[in-house]
């Protein structure tokens, strides 16, 4: 059963690193890759290969009769979020829930509807959680257990399919999950990747995205004598966010509304260091949020020097709409796929990225489709065996759909 399958593959750590060196980040993803390797060996799939860099690759070969239909790809991400504990594991089985609080035993932590106000739907359902002292893990262990849940109950019952390639990736995370994805090995004319939340979203449009690295330096001298002297790096770093829009953050934006995020911050006198992400739905906002940037640089240097202020963009992901839209039939088979699972889409636009917004930019249409999880990234993760087991139908209906 595809809870089962879930359980057994939170329980194993795949944190991933912002510090590690390669592909993988960290050397811990692949002992769930060799897992995941050997289930899909056993359920029957043929090519089954394990690379040096921690992909996962396996086909289902076509029914007879069906071998020229297009063949699909389903995707998921193995490692977890490297911010909050992945260790250690160790997952909580609520039968029968009241949709009431739940105590979170290692911490004595709440999971309440007062902050998670979709949990009283979840009553009557069996839902998996945390101990509190990590996250679960269903973003995406969820994805890879209905995978290959689906693809075990399509071989079992024997249903007419088309060729199915099935892809496990490291490192999606910290958005390097595809860099080194073998779009032309994987062999799929088009994808999804089962990486979304709560039942029912389908997600086709996504942030274009930028890491923003701002360096401060500045003149350090005692500052009994700093009369004209001393130029504080720390202060150049404050003036610098000061002029950046003070409502477009994370937390007053929603939708489709973009915003400057300051990640993290460091310094002292001679220098400081700000990091922020950008982000927008609107390509062309997009690079206006980059040129406010550029024009705060450009004030600051006009008063400090040239050398005061180094902005650094690096470019994360693009905009998948812009890619979809000329095949939109694949954002219609899920819908479709859906509706036959029995629930209703929610469509929504991502607020961040995914493995798929890569992938469309390097020819793989690909967009998102729900696993059931709630609350990822942190100890109030949670998913309910029902939802998943409705996502398991979902991917049914697409792998026999003709």
């Amino acid at each position: 059963m595809v809870h089962q399958r879930f359980l057994r593959y939170v329980r194993i750590s795949t944190p991933s690193s912002e510090e590690g060196q390669g592909t993988p980040s960290t050397a811990c993803q692949f002992d769930l890759a060799r897992v995941a390797a050997e289930d899909m060996r056993s359920l029957g799939l043929e090519d089954v290969r394990l690379t040096d860099d921690c992909f996962v690759y396996g086909i289902l070969p076509a029914t007879p009769g069906l071998e020229d239909l297009p063949c699909m790809g389903l995707i998921a991400h193995m490692d977890t979020v490297p911010s909050f504990n992945g260790v250690d594991v160790n997952p909580r089985v609520i039968d029968n829930y009241d949709g009431g609080d739940i105590v979170l035993p290692a911490t004595g932590e709440v999971l309440s509807p007062r902050a998670f106000s979709h949990l009283p739907s979840l009553k009557g359902k069996t839902l998996i959680t945390t101990d509190g002292s990590s996250l679960l893990g269903a973003d995406d262990k969820a994805g890879m257990a209905e995978i290959l849940s689906a693809i075990e109950e399509v071989i079992a019952s024997g249903a007419p399919h088309r060729r199915i390639a099935v892809a496990f990736t490291p490192d999606e995370e910290i958005g390097l999950g595809v860099r080194r994805f073998d779009v032309e090995g994987f062999g799929a004319q088009y994808a999804y990747t089962v990486d979304g939340g709560a039942l029912g979203g389908l997600s086709y449009e996504n942030f274009n995205a930028c890491e923003a690295v701002v360096d401060f330096k500045g003149v350090s001298v005692h500052p009994g004598s700093a009369k004209d002297t001393m130029v504080n790096a720390c202060l150049l770093a404050m003036a610098f966010q000061a002029l950046l829009p003070g409502t477009e953050t994370p937390r007053d934006t929603e939708g489709r509304e973009g915003f400057f995020h300051l990640e993290s911050m460091q310094g002292d006198v001679s220098k400081a260091r700000l990091t922020y992400i950008v982000r927008d739905h609107d390509a062309h906002r997009f690079e206006g949020r980059k040129e406010q940037m550029e024009h705060a640089c450009k004030i600051l240097r006009q008063r400090w020097g040239e050398q005061s202020v180094t902005l650094r963009l690096r470019e994360q992901y693009r905009n998948m709409r812009e890619k979809i839209d000329p095949c939109f039939w694949v954002v219609e088979n899920a819908r479709s796929a859906m509706r036959a699972a029995g629930f209703e889409p929610v469509e929504t636009p991502i607020r961040g990225g995914t493995d798929g917004a890569q992938l469309c930019y390097m020819g793989l249409p690909c967009p998102n489709l729900c696993t059931g999880g709630h609350a990822g990234h942190g100890p109030y993760e949670h998913i309910a065996v029902e939802d998943m087991q409705a996502c398991v139908r979902m991917l049914v209906a697409l792998i026999t759909q003709r």
